[in-house]
């Protein structure tokens, strides 16, 4: 059973990958544009009541913005990620595990988030004896 769940979330994984670039891909946006365009221009869009008109327009406006929010998301990781990266790497007693972390496996996250936490909890201990 947990080698079908973990095939499923691998699968998964990839698929949430696939998905943020798609998503986020300017020729995506370009696309779903055109296809709003078309709508629009449609005569059947003329003859619907305002009511029905300004929920389509509205509809059309939420469309465009999920992808343009999506690129700008997509955007914001990977600038926190480069600089990130850059402090782990320029930090001496950092571990350079986490360099890149985010191409990581919901697992590996969670089984690096327990050894930190214990790292963390040693800490601790040690910071009271003293």
């Amino acid at each position: 059973m947990k080698i079908i769940y973990n095939a499923a979330e691998h699968a998964f994984e990839k698929l949430t990958d696939l998905a943020l670039k798609i998503y986020g891909n300017s020729l995506t946006f370009l696309i779903a544009l055109i296809i709003v365009i078309v709508y629009l221009a449609d005569r059947r869009f003329y003859k619907e009541d305002f009511h029905d008109a300004i929920r389509d327009i509205i509809l059309c406006i939420t469309f465009l913005s999920f992808f343009i929010i999506q690129k700008a998301f997509n955007k914001y990781t990977a600038a926190i990620n480069l600089k990130m990266n850059e402090l782990i790497a320029t930090h001496e007693n950092a571990s350079n595990e986490l360099v890149s972390i985010e191409n990581k496996t919901e697992a590996e996250l969670k089984e690096l988030s327990k050894e930190y936490e214990q790292l963390t909890d040693d800490k601790m201990k040690e910071k009271k004896k003293k």
